[in-house]
């Protein structure tokens, strides 16, 4: 179903919604302002209804966050250092948008565009996107596509697809934010494991400081099932950044049918699982949420929801000596990343 908003978007034009819905009775709900998702309503066993994901009351309200809620970003989701990278032996400098770095694709990023409905049914939407050369200071013309599909077994798929005529990073991730208790509570209550062997430790920027390091013995070992509150700001890694956020390398090492994260909420009625074919996973705790705008007239408090964003290692374009698959993308070849979300009743 589409509908078109009383309000009108930046560029004068109202905000399209798009609403997808099973027949198990989950609805999720999308613009085409940023190719956003808004809302996850997912059927309890008890007959309710919950939703999972963080979200703003009306459409303009999402042009008045830093958070990103929902927002499919890109062309380069996370960090760049000092805005600037190294390709075939050429210098690019980019527009910063935090500080000297730039964060999810500059300040004029995919998730402050107007994405284009190619089609779209009762169960799934395709959105596509043209960059231009020299975009936010990136090489070449890409041409990039956001594929949302709610399977009948309440499993939200998102690909994104890209193809460009000159070599350029390419990273594109949704930003969604999940609270499973279906309200403002505080997400360090949920469970979560996350199935990585190292993760990556940042400055206060978020800006790798070195290599990964082994979770073992570390806060930041979710192998087996824990709270996040439980070793919340235990250590200098955390508190630099005010708790999670920080990249975690997969086990399942690109593999979509194998779990790489699992989510629960704190009255154990619902659980999200996360599947990728991305390298990484971006744990965030939510840290920064403070005033973000909420449903009903309300502001988010910080910790409040958390995102778990699949991607390339943070700064990669400037760190080749990672290992995972090469973050460049060349013309003819495609950047292809497929995450899945599948929210189960308990």
């Amino acid at each position: 179903m589409l509908n078109e908003s009383a309000t009108a978007a930046p560029d004068g034009l109202p905000f399209r919604l798009i609403t997808l819905r099973n027949s198990a009775g989950m609805v999720v709900t999308l613009m085409d302002w940023g190719a956003t998702l808004l809302s996850a309503r997912v059927p309890l066993k008890d007959g309710s209804v919950r939703e999972a994901l963080l979200g703003c009351a009306s459409p303009e309200y999402y042009l008045q966050q830093s958070a990103f809620l929902g927002a499919s970003v890109g062309r380069y989701a996370n960090r760049i250092s000092k805005s600037r990278f190294q390709l075939d032996g050429q210098t690019y400098a980019l527009t910063p948008s935090q500080g000297e770095n730039q964060l999810h694709g500059g300040p004029e990023g995919f998730d402050k565009r107007r994405w284009r409905i190619e089609r779209q049914n009762g169960n799934e939407v395709l959105f596509s996107l043209t960059s231009p050369d020299g975009d936010q200071g990136f090489p070449g013309n890409v041409n990039a596509t956001a594929h949302f599909r709610l399977g009948e077994d309440n499993r939200l798929a998102i690909e994104y697809r890209a193809t460009t005529d000159k070599p350029c990073p390419v990273n594109l991730t949704n930003h969604a934010y999940f609270n499973l208790d279906g309200h403002q509570s505080d997400v360090r209550s949920h469970s979560l494991q996350l199935l990585a062997d190292e993760y990556l430790p940042v400055d206060e920027m978020g800006i790798p400081t070195g290599g990964l390091k082994k979770v073992a013995l570390t806060s930041f070992d979710f192998r087996t099932p824990k709270t996040v509150a439980e070793e919340f700001l235990s250590d200098d890694d955390q508190r630099v950044v005010k708790g999670y956020d920080h990249a975690f390398l997969l086990q399942a090492k690109g593999d979509a049918s194998q779990p790489a994260a699992h989510l629960w909420s704190a009255d154990n009625q619902l659980q999200m699982t996360v599947y990728t074919s991305a390298p990484a996973l971006q744990f965030y705790s939510g840290n920064y949420l403070d005033g973000t705008p909420a449903r009903g007239g309300k502001t988010y408090a910080a910790w409040q929801g958390l995102a778990l964003e699949s991607e390339f290692l943070p700064d990669s374009p400037n760190r080749p000596d990672y290992p995972q698959p090469d973050c460049v993308l060349r013309p003819g070849n495609e950047y292809v990343s497929l995450t899945e979300y599948h929210f189960i009743a308990l």
